[in-house]
């Protein structure tokens, strides 16, 4: 018995997998009919206009998407440093919200999507660090301080006492290259404090 060209696209896609609408055309004559198809018959779930997911299932349930993978796919690219404001909770300065969106640092997009029902934030910026570090993290606590909804001079002063624990060096380095004026001053004043 012949397989269906549906069929044979259903045996390239994977459980979790992420795929934008020109991953998959090389394998079926007519795309957009199979993969509405797909689509209905749960096999994919649509997360935006060209943007696919193959749900992968545990015994609880469908999981949701991985955000790292929605972001790649999003982007078409893997150069990009996802976060959470909630990643700022990790730093012991009095942070202690839940928000329930990602904030993506990168080089291609810029503003708020929706992406398999989760928010992400996409900032356009000319640098940010491959990987997350507290340094980078605390320099961006302060750039955005107006968006958390914590006691903002509480938190300063707690930022100002964290900072004065970490390497100087990889502080100021992070100060250089990722912070806006003011945090600037801040963070250099809170330096030259350091015995």
């Amino acid at each position: 018995m012949r397989t269906s060209k549906k069929d044979s696209l259903k045996t390239h896609l994977r459980p979790g997998g992420v795929y934008r609408r020109s991953d998959v055309e090389k394998f079926s004559r007519s795309v957009d009919r199979d993969l509405a198809q797909l689509v209905k018959e749960g096999t994919l779930v649509k997360v935006r206009q060209g943007l696919y997911r193959c749900p992968e299932r545990s015994r609880f349930g469908v999981l949701p998407a991985r955000a790292d993978k929605l972001v790649k796919t999003f982007l078409k690219e893997d150069d990009f440093l996802l976060t959470s404001p909630n990643d700022y909770n990790s730093l012991g300065v009095g942070t202690t919200q839940l928000y329930n969106h990602y904030v993506v640092y990168n080089h291609k997009r810029h503003g708020t999507f929706e992406l398999d029902d989760q928010t992400f934030e996409f900032r356009k910026t000319p640098r940010f660090p491959k990987k997350l570090t507290a340094e980078f993290l605390l320099v961006e606590l302060l750039n955005n301080l107006e968006q958390i909804a914590e006691d903002r001079n509480a938190v300063m002063e707690r930022v100002k006492e964290k900072a004065k624990k970490m390497n100087a060096r990889v502080l100021r380095s992070a100060v250089k290259r990722f912070s806006k004026v003011s945090t600037k001053k801040f963070l250099e004043g809170a330096l030259c404090e350091q015995p």
